[in-house]
């Protein structure tokens, strides 16, 4: 029902919300003023009270990077539910099989040649600070690539992504990356499901809700746009990294959750693919992207 809703919003000129009509077209004005003529490819998604959405430049084609994170922590969560297993359940890394060499908070926390560390603490490392050592290991003793996008698939059937590879993969052949792909709805599809239906457990869904509340990474992205008001609660996903032949960041993404103080909610979606700049000028765009999105929903809905 949601999806019919949602799909019904796209192609029409207005949305509706509570018997009346709102004119979408100046929030893609806005838009097109912010994105049109920048460096690079600008693909952005808003549903507004899980009901209205509004997309622009939605195509399937999109670099993920570590935005994939969310639906790996979901289907970790889905495999343990099917094992009838808790977040408690405790794994063992050893030091020698993870990447001294890439982005690893978790690796610079825990000394020895071992450690222990539950699922949930994996979760929130992959989620909150964006662990690659943590994502890897959670690839390769959980559930796999290949098997999140199927999972993920089951979740949201007809969804436009792909998941292929791990971070591993794509730090050995970064042209990788363009294989762990989204569209822009697609992501957002997930993320207002997240918040607002049942995926997985009660307690494990909480514990994936409560890692992106509390996620640290690409603050300056959509987190900047929002206006330092008490109340509002942001949680989000980012993604960003490697520079391709041409000179072109590859990705800078963030997507997430907004409640606002007055009870309205939104999910906004912001990916950026092969941007001719610097990442801290694409953050800068995403989020005055951000600030366009909010003052539309928080002045017409």
């Amino acid at each position: 029902m949601f999806l019919a809703c949602m799909l019904h919003s796209c192609s029409n000129t207005k949305v509706s919300n509570g018997g009346t009509s709102v004119d979408k077209d100046s929030l893609l004005v806005a838009l097109h003023e912010v994105v049109d003529e920048q460096p690079g490819q600008f693909g952005i998604a808003v549903i507004i009270d899980n009901n209205d959405t509004i997309v622009l430049n939605n195509s399937s084609d999109y670099p993920m990077m570590s935005m994939f994170k969310l639906h790996e922590a979901l289907a970790v969560c889905h495999r343990l539910d099917m094992k009838s297993a808790d977040l408690d359940t405790v794994l063992e890394l050893r030091r020698s099989e993870l990447d001294a060499e890439t982005w690893s908070p978790m690796l610079k926390e825990h000394v020895g040649e071992s450690f222990r560390l539950t699922a949930g603490e994996l979760i929130d490392y992959i989620l909150v600070c964006s662990d690659n050592n943590a994502s890897n290991f959670l690839f390769d003793q959980i559930i796999s690539a290949p098997e999140t996008d199927a999972c993920i698939h089951e979740m949201l059937p007809g969804s436009d992504f792909a998941i292929k590879h791990r971070e591993a993969d794509m730090k050995a052949e970064i042209g990788k990356s363009y294989e762990n792909r989204t569209s822009p709805l697609a992501y957002a599809m997930l993320v207002n499901r997240l918040f607002t239906d049942s995926l997985v457990s009660v307690s494990k869904q909480e514990h994936v809700k409560r890692g992106m509340r509390n996620c640290d990474t690409g603050m300056p992205r959509i987190a900047a746009g929002l206006p330092d008001v008490p109340d509002i609660v942001f949680s989000h996903r980012t993604g960003s990294g490697y520079v391709n032949d041409h000179g072109e960041v590859i990705a800078v993404n963030d997507g997430g959750y907004v409640e606002l103080p007055s009870g309205k909610k939104y999910t906004v979606v912001v990916f950026v693919r092969d941007f001719g700049g610097e990442q801290e000028e694409a953050e800068q765009i995403i989020s005055r992207i951000s600030s366009a999105v909010y003052e539309y929903v928080d002045n017409s809905f």
